[in-house]
């Protein structure tokens, strides 16, 4: 029976998704801190304080961004009203979190798909409204962008757990925005950004390194792959996520913190209590160091390759890992079972060459019934099997069964007798892996 749904592995994608983008936020702090010899400049205090207020937030300096990250899959698609952008995507937690910070941080909202043609009204205005901002002018809505921002201040009435206090809350039929709720609606907009578009979660594998970490690369000239450093990033923001982080005090008790005559902590001492949610740019900087300095313990170890004829015969035909280390078993075991009977038996040498002669007819017919395979390893393995369980010579060695007729075949694959893929030049191909560790070393 199919399982009804996959919701744990669902949910931890979802959170991997948003510790990268989290990540891809901090490669930039980390990129524009950059001073001329590569390094974060002394004078910048960016950092990113992560599943704090917000999913993230982006400090620079007195500066914030506080960000809401919400992942669309391609079935659900774009935000299609703003009352779903306000609900589901956040917007309004966004505003609640913005006037209980006094209305002193800007806001943001990244997602994986765009907006409707009806939430593209609401973001026109608030482009507009940001344009005002920035240019230091009044920030008044156009006729034009009347309507998607009372709209706005609806959806916000139903779905904001923190509305400000004097806001009329939702009813049946929904009355009219005031004046003072316009105000601030408006306040907000031009402080605010929706960022579509980003990689969604099924494609971020194959495209975060070279997004998010190549111009890093391009701008300390680096040669190596973006893929190093996109995993030592990218776990540190995983682990700050789930306030894993370390905390210089550990779990020791708050010994004498309230004594008499002290006083209320600073912004420094208080920030201090969020050391496990804080990634630094000197933490970015360390981990992107490491990578360069150790990129392979940052990638998936390289398979282990071996170097007998054998194993690299059925490694040309694509023949996993488990079925090569039982050939080499088998192999060995054949080895073993014939140089027992040759010891103690005159025509145990003869005996073996007329089984060695079966198991070249075996090999040969699984070859022909297998050629069309690709791979053929795996299908040739298995073809052999099943020959040699349908039909063992009548005349087997005493003690000879089905594992030691496969070990055999083995056997005689060392031999460059039998073939899992097209023949090549066994000897050079294990040249060529020697060299390939060596160059490894």
């Amino acid at each position: 029976m199919p399982q009804l749904d996959d919701s744990g592995a669902d949910t931890l994608d979802r959170y991997n998704w948003q510790a990268s983008m989290a990540a891809a936020d901090g490669l930039r702090l980390y990129l524009d801190a950059l001073d001329d010899d590569g390094r974060p400049s002394p004078n910048i205090d960016s950092r990113v304080v992560c599943e704090y207020q917000e999913d993230w937030a982006a400090v620079d300096g007195d500066a914030v961004e506080l960000v809401s990250a919400k992942h669309r899959d391609v079935t659900t698609g774009p935000f299609t009203t703003i009352n779903s952008l306000a609900d589901v995507g956040g917007v309004a937690h966004l505003f609640g979190r913005w006037h209980a910070l006094n209305e002193t941080p800007s806001c943001r909202m990244v997602t994986t798909f765009g907006l409707s043609p009806e939430v593209q009204k609401l973001e026109k205005a608030w482009e507009k409204l940001r344009e005002l901002r920035l240019a230091h002018q009044p920030l008044t809505v156009p006729d034009e962008h009347h309507k998607p921002v009372n709209d706005l201040c609806q959806a916000l009435r139903s779905y904001c757990k923190e509305l400000p206090s004097g806001w009329t809350s939702a009813a049946k039929p929904m009355p009219s925005p005031t004046d003072a709720e316009i105000t601030q609606v408006v306040r907000f907009l031009a402080v605010l950004d929706v960022e579509a578009g980003k990689p969604p979660r099924d494609h971020l594998a194959y495209a975060a390194a070279n997004m998010y970490v190549r111009p890093l690369c391009d701008r300390l000239r680096l040669p190596i792959d973006p893929e190093s450093i996109w995993a030592a990033v990218h776990d540190i923001f995983y682990a700050r996520m789930r306030k894993a982080g370390p905390i210089p005090t550990g779990k020791l008790p708050a010994v004498l913190a309230y004594r008499v005559g002290s006083t209320s902590p600073d912004t420094a001492q208080l920030e201090r209590s969020l050391l496990n949610r804080i990634v630094t740019l000197d933490d970015i900087d360390l981990a992107v160091r490491t990578a360069i300095s150790q990129p392979h313990g940052y990638r998936p170890l390289p398979r282990l390759q071996r170097t007998t004829k054998l194993a690299v015969k059925m490694s040309a035909g694509q023949c996993p890992d488990n079925s090569i280390e039982r050939a080499e078993h088998l192999a060995q075991e054949y080895r073993d079972f014939w140089r027992e009977e040759r010891s103690g038996n005159p025509t145990a040498r003869a005996a073996q060459a007329r089984l060695e002669r079966y198991l070249l007819r075996i090999s040969d017919e699984a070859t022909q019934s297998t050629l069309a395979e690709v791979p053929r390893g795996p299908a040739f393995w298995q073809a052999v099997q099943r020959l040699l369980a349908a039909s063992p010579p009548a005349d087997l060695p005493s003690g000879m069964d089905s594992e030691l007729l496969l070990g055999g075949i083995c056997d005689l694959t060392s031999q460059c007798k039998v073939w899992f893929s097209d023949s090549f030049d066994v000897d050079e191909a294990i040249k060529a892996i020697q060299r390939g560790r060596g160059q490894t070393s």
